[in-house]
């Protein structure tokens, strides 16, 4: 029978436990840092201007000086129509550093968080799940399939993320994310059958039946 255990992993800990924990993780850490983008305010005071770099035009961001503003889409808008887009672009880091007040501790706990679930689930453990679920007859192929679907989904992701940040901003892309991680969550814990002490052939015949 299968043991279903990484190596070195302790007696009792099996990867469909650290899969549903990780994708557990994931969904909190991407909805904390949707609340923690989502609660932060943005506004510019002089002395923010005058931290700025020196080639960026402060009296054109003397408009925005005492406005808040309820994200960073706003922000952007406004920073845009008072200094140009090719100029906001160019010191965006900058202008956006400035004017940006968040809680940095909720924002590095959430991603500290992701990597870390991430590293203890979806990262290693999917690999090994896989290799148990698919019959000896394709399981070759079929693994070097889900590689293929693996790294062009994380492309996609890569090359829409920026774009995502860009439109809707970070406190919705974050929620998106985590939407989703939930979604994966409740299909890894219907679907995912239970590989603990049971051999390949069984769980083949499971996966058949169903």
């Amino acid at each position: 029978n299968v043991q279903h255990r990484l190596p070195g992993m302790p007696k009792g800990y099996y990867p469909d436990r650290l899969l549903e924990a990780g994708v557990s993780g994931i969904a909190v850490c991407m909805l904390l840092l949707s609340y923690g983008f989502g609660s932060a305010s943005y506004s510019i005071r002089d002395s923010d201007i005058a931290s700025l770099p020196p080639e960026i035009n402060g009296t054109a961001l003397q408009p925005l000086v005492g406005k808040a503003y309820g994200s960073d889409t706003e922000f952007r808008d406004a920073a845009v129509a008072a200094v140009g887009a090719r100029e906001f672009q160019t010191h965006r880091a900058e202008l956006v550093g400035a004017a940006i007040r968040v809680d940095p501790t909720l924002i590095l706990i959430g991603i500290l968080g992701f990597v870390a679930s991430f590293a203890v689930s979806l990262g290693p453990v999917m690999w090994v799940v896989f290799s148990e679920l698919f019959p000896n007859r394709i399981r070759g192929l079929a693994i070097s399939f889900v590689g293929l679907i693996n790294s062009a989904v994380s492309f996609t992701v890569q090359l829409v993320f920026p774009w995502e940040l860009e439109r809707i901003g970070n406190s919705l892309t974050f929620l998106n994310y985590g939407l989703f991680t939930v979604v994966g969550l409740l299909i890894v814990m219907k679907l995912l059958p239970e590989a603990k002490g049971r051999s390949l052939e069984e769980l083949e015949a499971s996966l058949v039946r169903h």
